[in-house]
């Protein structure tokens, strides 16, 4: 009876991790943001976006996988990263603009832990 227990709480314990709600990993920002109130960098990289570049980066324009799935979910491709430029950082620093194909943006300054909705307005 005791091995029974040492084997099946453990395992139940590993099971039940993969009965994980939506809550436990969120598929919509958490918050929004006006776009006036982010880094002048952003706005920039914004107007970059909007009008289809020149963008400084290589990478500007790649395909944004959303493998930590905070994001709406959506076919690869959906979603593309753009760089948003860190002052005094000497590599693209850790924060993104995030396009969807249909004009949403999102904004993640600690490099894709966090995101927050782009809204118009102030």
């Amino acid at each position: 009876m005791r091995l029974l227990a040492y084997v099946l709480v453990p395992l139940i314990a590993v099971l039940s991790l993969g009965a994980c709600t939506s809550t436990d990993h969120p598929t919509r920002a958490a918050s929004s943001v006006p776009a006036a109130t982010l880094p002048a960098e952003a706005l920039q990289t914004l107007r970059l976006i909007d009008q289809g570049g020149p963008f400084p980066y290589r990478k500007d324009g790649s395909v944004f996988g959303n493998r930590e799935r905070r994001l709406p979910q959506e076919p690869r491709g959906y979603y593309r990263e753009y760089t948003v430029p860190t002052p005094g950082s000497r590599d693209r620093g850790a924060r993104r603009i995030i396009a969807g194909k249909e004009g949403e943006r999102y904004y993640t300054g600690d490099h894709y832990r966090t995101f927050q909705q782009v809204t118009a307005g102030r």
